[in-house]
């Protein structure tokens, strides 16, 4: 693991609320000049620990008001199978998240779609059909009670 200080901890944790935030203000709100705050994030983000930054967008507002997770189980186990599994999902835009599992199923995806057809013609037209495939168990999400891609970096700090 990366030896992250007191300081990048803030750093990361500042940036994963605020990701448009500029370099100055960003110095200021962790106490440090603006070219020993740059210089930090660029070591951030040569050893990879900073790796993007992006917009959050309401998939309500944009449309994509129906999410699902689908446990998904294989019926063979072998690397072919899972590669061309994982291949597929790759190129399905509505999973925004794809999960190899333990136990009875296999793999959890986390997808977005319009409504409850589009879910329907995405099950039948693309998941059923992708090789491989022997059982799927969906679960809808009612309401979110909390949606964060912000990960839990106060847990590290000493």
């Amino acid at each position: 693991m990366n030896s992250l200080d007191r300081t990048d901890l803030r750093i990361l944790a500042v940036l994963q609320g605020e990701g448009r935030i500029t370099n100055a203000e960003l110095a200021e709100r962790v106490s440090l000049s603006p070219s020993a705050c740059l210089r930090r994030l660029q070591r951030l983000e040569g050893e990879g620990i900073l790796v993007g930054y992006i917009a959050q967008l309401d998939p309500e507002a944009v449309g994509l008001g129906l999410q699902a997770f689908v446990r998904v189980q294989l019926t063979k186990h072998e690397a072919e199978t899972i590669e061309r599994f994982v291949k597929h999902v790759n190129t399905w835009d509505e999973v925004v998240a794809c999960y190899a599992l333990t136990g009875d199923m296999d793999y959890l995806m986390h997808i977005y779609v319009a409504d409850l057809q589009h879910f329907s013609r995405f099950l039948l037209d693309r998941l059923l059909n992708a090789s491989g495939v022997a059982d799927v168990n969906s679960s809808f999400v009612l309401r979110t009670v909390k949606r964060s891609a912000a990960l839990p970096l106060s847990q590290l700090e000493h």
